[in-house]
């Protein structure tokens, strides 16, 4: 019978010759000392790098600066996330009882955390074209679609940009809560736009990242409202 790591490693297509990197990159802090904050600092660089070479190779004709935006959309945390629930990786995460009550199965920041760790895993484990295969099977289709526009443009910007194209103030921004010990805090903030009597919360592991993350739920709100038959102010 299939166990859960089986059924991983198949979705991933990357086979550990050493089981424990891998339960060691699916375990939250919370859970114990032999977590996965050192494989996904590892991971974050084999991220970047496979990213760059495979894009290299991908747009033979695109200068320094569209390649740098295009890296920049495929490994941010909101692009890890969606990765991440994909393949199911909640279901394999290990946190301590607490923090999987508290929906950290489904962070968006865990969920980043958690991919670049199994990447920095599949580079002890099988070296860098092992990763870099990991990633190129995790974004294959993404670094194939032709980029939009639109990519690379953080949310604050885009956001700002919708505002003053509508001649409205730009938002505001104020951190609501932090948890958790300094060395591993969780920023809450609120994103608010006083012009349209809207406000919405986002939370990151730094006070910019959370800010994205209003920002970027701000502008799915906006964006949905000004679809036809939707009124910004009702």
């Amino acid at each position: 019978m299939m166990t859960p790591l089986d059924r991983l490693q198949k979705r991933l297509g990357h086979r550990f010759g050493d089981a424990a990197l891998l339960q060691r990159a699916l375990t939250h802090r919370s859970f114990g000392a032999d977590h996965n904050e050192r494989l996904e600092f590892l991971g974050d660089a084999v991220l970047s790098l496979a990213v760059s070479s495979l894009l290299y190779e991908r747009f033979a004709g695109s200068d320094e600066g569209d390649l740098t935006r295009i890296r920049a959309h495929l490994v941010r945390e909101d692009s890890l996330h969606k990765l991440a629930l994909g393949i199911g990786l909640p279901e394999f995460l290990r946190m301590s009882e607490g923090e999987a009550k508290g929906g950290g199965a489904q962070r968006p920041s865990i969920l980043a955390d958690a991919v670049e760790a199994l990447i920095g895993a599949a580079f002890v484990d099988g070296g860098y074209e092992a990763a870099r295969e990991l990633v190129r099977r995790l974004m294959g289709e993404q670094i194939a679609t032709p980029p939009s526009d639109n990519w690379g443009k953080d949310a604050k910007t885009a956001l700002q940009e919708w505002l003053q194209a509508r001649k409205l103030a730009v938002p505001s921004y104020r951190i609501t809560e932090t948890r958790g010990q300094a060395h591993a805090q969780t920023f809450e903030v609120e994103c608010a736009v006083p012009a349209l009597s809207l406000s919405k919360k986002g939370e990151g592991r730094s006070r910019r990242a959370a800010e994205q993350d209003a920002a970027k739920r701000m502008l799915e709100e906006l964006l949905a409202r000004d679809k036809p038959g939707a009124g910004l102010r009702d």
